[in-house]
C-alpha cells in the first residue's frame, strides 16, 4: 500500500521496506529479506546516492543477512 500510494522513491516507502525485511529476518526467513532489501538498496542508491546514511545502512543489512547464511563473500563484496 505505501509503494501504491506513495511510490517506490519515497522515503516512507523505502523505511517500510526495511522494517518489513528486518522482520522476514528475525523469523529467518532470509530469501523474502533479501529481495526487499536488494530493491531497497538499488532504489535508494539511485534517489539518495551510495554515501548516503539510510544507503549505508542497507548495505550493511544487507550484508548481515548474507553472512547469517555463511554467504560471506558476497557480504563482504558490500
Amino acid at each position: 500500500t505505501e509503494k501504491r500510494v506513495q511510490g517506490e522513491k519515497h522515503p516512507n516507502t523505502l523505511i517500510t521496506m526495511g522494517n518489513l525485511a528486518s522482520n522476514y529476518l528475525k523469523q529467518g526467513r532470509y530469501a523474502e529479506a533479501e529481495v526487499l532489501q536488494v530493491e531497497g538498496l538499488a532504489t535508494q542508491k539511485r534517489v539518495f546516492g551510495e554515501e548516503h546514511p539510510e544507503t549505508v545502512t542497507t548495505m550493511g543489512n544487507l550484508a548481515t543477512n548474507y553472512s547469517d547464511q555463511g554467504r560471506y563473500a558476497e557480504a563482504e563484496t558490500l
